[in-house]
């Protein structure tokens, strides 16, 4: 069973059917805790600390039986990760409250290092002190754009904290979705089915139905395409709670969703992919020498396979996108040579709503521009591709052109011995 975690189906509100790229932010924790909490949805007490004084302050204004101190940071395996100065932990228990301005002064302004941070790890400057809950029963709970239904669908399942993407491999029977007519939301009875299946009974049953409810609310409210909550689950002393969540959010939205974009967590992010992203460029780094500007995420995913199929490794992924300029091709290749690993270029250009002359005009003048000295090889074909050669062809620059993607990948893996 397929959960169409990735591109999405979204039917719009004149019932279109509109290909959308998802987005997930990164969002620290204890902001993702708060847009739930601002919203009426159960989350634990919480408060963040960004100095030592806030540990202090935290302390005694956080009225709970236990606290759980967390390291704010964008990796997983925090509880056994350890910071420079050797204290171990990124996740503390404590029921003393004058353990928790020691528990957050060994965290804030070190480097903490866990199995999925750099070597060095990553600076901690904010520090999450939030209520200890004891977790009597965990469920999964999911809104998502599917496909197949071509619009928002509930997701559910008594088998939360876990991989819910081993549930439906292992269990699909364990898995309950809810198709939901965008036009009149969720109906109060399939929330209430739905908490059934997951197994809330008597006043929970309501409560985790009014918790779906304040959800949907939320995943419309703010453009998402995806709001998972894992686990979603009951306390031992009765209550109905979001213990985690990963939010998803549609990027052609982000004109109206201001605020969640400006949460955006970047200094943790490859700073390549932030210097991108102020160009309307998607980019990811790997750890080829072969720089790679393509249009189209599938092109772009098979000029790297091509190019490793020739005995190659591809520098990055780059998706310039239907819509280029020649000032984002510029920006594309400066991007490119600035990675010091990469030692050749290739670009793959398949003009459909892409103007060859437009990628054309763009490369030979970046060349100019920055004095490109790496071999450069391109492939272009399809609109305008006639212009575009001659554009290439009249710029005098050492630019090797190739016939198909074969060709290009075989030169692109040439030009390096």
């Amino acid at each position: 069973m397929s959960l169409n975690l990735g591109r999405v189906l979204r039917v719009h509100k004149q019932c279109i059917p509109l290909f959308i790229q998802q987005r997930w932010l990164n969002l620290q924790e204890y902001q993702s805790k708060k847009l739930m909490a601002d919203n009426g949805i159960s989350v634990q007490k919480f408060q963040v600390a960004s100095s030592k004084d806030d540990a202090d302050a935290i302390a005694s204004q956080l009225k709970v039986k236990e606290y759980v101190v967390k390291a704010q940071v964008l990796a997983g395996g925090r509880g056994k990760g350890v910071f420079d100065t050797g204290f171990k932990g990124g996740v503390h228990l404590t029921k003393n409250p004058a353990d928790v301005k020691a528990l957050v002064e060994n965290m804030l302004g070190h480097r903490l290092v866990t199995k999925q941070t750099p070597k060095n790890g990553v600076l901690v400057t904010k520090v999450m002190v939030a209520e200890a809950l004891d977790i009597s029963r965990e469920t999964y709970f999911a809104i998502l754009m599917d496909r197949d239904h071509s619009g928002p669908v509930l997701v559910g399942s008594p088998k939360g904290g876990m991989d819910i993407e081993e549930v439906a491999e292992k269990e699909p029977e364990a898995i309950f979705k809810e198709p939901i007519d965008i036009m009149s939301g969720p109906q109060r009875q399939q929330l209430l089915s739905l908490a059934d299946k997951l197994g809330f009974k008597g006043p929970k049953q309501q409560e985790a139905a009014d918790q779906m409810a304040r959800l949907y609310d939320l995943f419309l409210k703010v453009d998402a395409t995806q709001v998972e909550i894992n686990p979603f689950g009951e306390t031992t002393d009765g209550r109905v709670v979001c213990f985690d969540a990963k939010i998803n959010f549609d990027d052609n939205a982000q004109f109206r969703q201001k605020e969640i974009f400006a949460m955006d967590y970047m200094s943790e992010s490859d700073p390549r992919e932030v210097e991108a992203a102020k160009h309307n460029l998607n980019y990811i780094g790997m750890d080829g020498n072969i720089a790679c500007l393509v249009n189209g995420a599938g092109l772009a995913m098979a000029t790297m396979d091509i190019i490793q199929l020739y005995g190659g490794l591809p520098a990055n992924f780059l998706d310039v996108g239907g819509t280029v300029t020649e000032e984002q091709v510029y920006n594309a290749f400066k991007l490119l040579t600035s990675d010091s690993k990469v030692k050749a270029i290739l670009v793959n250009v398949f003009g459909g709503i892409v103007n060859c002359a437009v990628i054309a005009n763009g490369i030979t003048n970046a060349c100019k521009s920055i004095n490109l000295q790496l071999p450069l090889i391109v492939r272009l074909e399809g609109t305008n591709v006639e212009e575009a050669k001659r554009i290439l062809e009249r710029s005098n620059l050492p630019i090797t052109s190739a016939t198909d993607l074969d060709d290009a990948a075989q030169k692109a893996v040439s030009s390096l011995s």
